[in-house]
């Protein structure tokens, strides 16, 4: 992707900014990445394989196993799909938003969004980060009903990506996907967002009780290919054909 920085007159990178923020799912389908929490005291470095819509495994930097979702293949019964409306909406992926010239995102469609996540909302929030931006731009004559204000985005080298920083202010209408772990806190908050996928890979609090506060994402692999079994609890020993398969073919008779 081409350096937004270099664009002509007029170019509104708060609008591109917030464009990138509801682009996710439309970016990438699976992600190998480390996460970590902040502050770091306490907070242990994970490693994460991610593949929508909705398969997560996640170790320990020594390999130790802390999580992997079972059931990715299982049907939904009867009573489930008649009962409930979001059995109908079809994955983000499946339906087609509106574009920016620049082929971000400019308005989401409804859709049966939400990401794996583990422990807390945060790391499905970074993974698709839209509550920073909402699902279409606001009205020209109603600017303060964007969900955060933010300074002039700038490109910054993260972890070897390219990516937009910014610092945040929540502003009333700023609804966080999971409430105890937002994205943006109270006063200030510096957030990065990676250009090629739309992920927040790094977001920390810098005002009040919550200084410090946020988390760290490095993107090793962006749509690896990735076999179901990495992602249940038991292997079913499935052959990765990616693999070159040699045949111990014994001499002939």
């Amino acid at each position: 992707m081409g350096r937004y920085s270099a664009a002509g007159p007029g170019f509104d990178l708060s609008s591109t900014f917030r464009n990138l923020c509801r682009s996710s799912p439309w970016k990438w389908t699976s992600l190998r990445f480390e996460y970590l929490e902040r502050p770091g005291s306490g907070a242990a470095m994970v490693r994460a394989w991610l593949r929508r819509p909705g398969a997560l495994r996640l170790e320990t930097p020594d390999g130790q196993l802390l999580h992997s979702t079972t059931g990715i293949n299982d049907s939904r019964d009867d009573l489930y799909i008649s009962s409930t409306r979001r059995s109908w909406l079809l994955p983000a992926h499946l339906v087609t938003p509106v574009y920016d010239d620049a082929g971000l995102v400019r308005r989401r469609p409804e859709a049966a969004y939400g990401e794996p996540s583990f422990g807390n909302g945060r790391l499905a929030a970074a993974l698709d980060p839209v509550e920073l931006a909402g699902n279409a731009p606001v009205p020209l004559e109603f600017p303060d009903t964007n969900r955060v204000f933010l300074e002039q985005p700038r490109e910054v080298d993260h972890e070897g990506r390219l990516a937009f920083e910014t610092i945040v202010t929540p502003s009333r209408t700023y609804v966080p996907s999971d409430p105890s772990e937002p994205l943006a806190h109270p006063g200030r908050t510096l957030i990065r967002i990676d250009i090629g996928t739309g992920v927040c890979v790094a977001s920390q609090s810098l005002d009040g009780d919550t200084a410090g506060k946020g988390h760290w994402l490095k993107i090793l692999a962006v749509d690896e290919y990735m076999l179901d079994d990495l992602f249940l609890a038991e292997s079913m020993n499935l052959t990765d054909v990616r693999r070159h398969i040699s045949w111990d073919i014994g001499p002939a008779a």
